[in-house]
């Protein structure tokens, strides 16, 4: 299978329930330019078809290898177990999650990248999210930098480059080494395992986008979107790796400014009177960092948020009117 101008590459989908979208993002997989490839799709027992659709591909094509895990496993773990699929000889592994889809130059974009270093552990591209791009922040013309410049980057300028695990492509050296690959127990384990190979490795960006993340409001992300999880996982990671990459001033700012924006979310949340759910998950993501709900803090927000409701008394009636009516199903 190897080839001088296409390195051999371990892609993998690991799918459970996804019959709606598994063709699609299995197709976009078999139309890439670069042809020296493994696709590997893990069945997490399945029960809606989506084995029989992954079987059928199979059959027809040599480059897939179809494996099923021994029992149902959680998402991480079986994201784990797929990347423990990956061939002996491959050089780069790319996770395909089985609702998203590539499009067709991106293995040949990414290992171009990443074959012009060895020091390279991750490579991202832009990528489309819904409609929107996503992914910007890496100067114009820059496709290698020093993973702790990257990181730093990031942490700085609240940039966002890793995206997804669909996003990215690791080097498989860097895959093997980490058992497990995604740690257990955490808000966004990608992100975070993202962090901990730029500590270590560089990092390759590909200024176009290379893949489409499936924008659903019934999915789980999607019906935590009105939680704000981004201000969350910006503190985790803030908490969590900026002492690694910033000084300690940049880090006090950081650090600052996260909880800041965080505990400002938290005193409108008060105000509003916001579900268990959306509490149970701000606390959660916490905890997976070692971090507590400052509540004298958020106390103080809302205070300070109802304070200037109650100047601008009659926004403060309408936005007031409005909620009601809301619950009362807008009679």
């Amino acid at each position: 299978m190897t080839t001088a101008a296409s390195p051999p590459v371990s892609v993998v989908t690991p799918f459970y329930n996804t019959a709606p979208y598994l063709a699609e993002c299995v197709r976009s997989v078999l139309a890439q330019t670069a042809p020296d490839f493994e696709y590997i799709l893990v069945d997490n027992c399945s029960t809606d078809g989506s084995a029989e659709i992954a079987a059928s591909f199979a059959r027809q094509e040599p480059r897939i290898r179809l494996v099923r895990t021994p029992r149902l496993l959680p998402q991480v773990e079986n994201y784990n177990f797929a990347l423990g699929q990956i061939g002996p000889c491959s050089r780069y592994t790319k996770i395909v999650q089985a609702d998203d889809w590539l499009y067709p130059r991106c293995l040949e974009a990414m290992t171009q990248v990443a074959e012009r270093d060895p020091r390279i552990g991750i490579v991202s591209s832009l990528y489309r999210k819904g409609e929107a791009v996503c992914g910007e922040g890496v100067p114009a013309g820059t496709t290698i930098m020093p993973g702790r410049a990257a990181a730093r980057l990031q942490l700085l300028e609240d940039r966002f480059f890793l995206g997804s695990p669909t996003t990215v492509m690791y080097r498989s050296d860097v895959v093997r080494a980490r058992r497990p690959f995604y740690r257990l127990g955490r808000y966004h384990e990608d992100t975070e395992a993202g962090y901990e190979i730029l500590r270590d490795h560089d990092f390759g960006f590909v200024h176009e986008p290379l893949s489409y993340l499936r924008v659903d409001a019934a999915s789980q992300m999607g019906q935590r979107a009105s939680y704000a999880p981004h201000l969350v996982d910006r503190l985790i990671i803030v908490e969590s790796y900026g002492r690694d990459f910033l000084t300690a001033a940049e880090f006090e700012a950081a650090s600052d400014e996260a909880w800041a924006n965080l505990c400002e979310l938290l005193g409108a949340a008060v105000l509003h009177r916001r579900e268990l759910a959306f509490w149970r998950y701000q606390r959660r993501g916490l905890a997976t960092a070692g971090l507590t709900i400052p509540w004298g803090r958020v106390s103080r927000s809302a205070l300070r948020q109802l304070g200037e409701a109650l100047s601008r008394p009659k926004a403060f009636a309408g936005a007031l009117w409005r909620r009601t009516r809301g619950k009362l199903g807008g009679r």
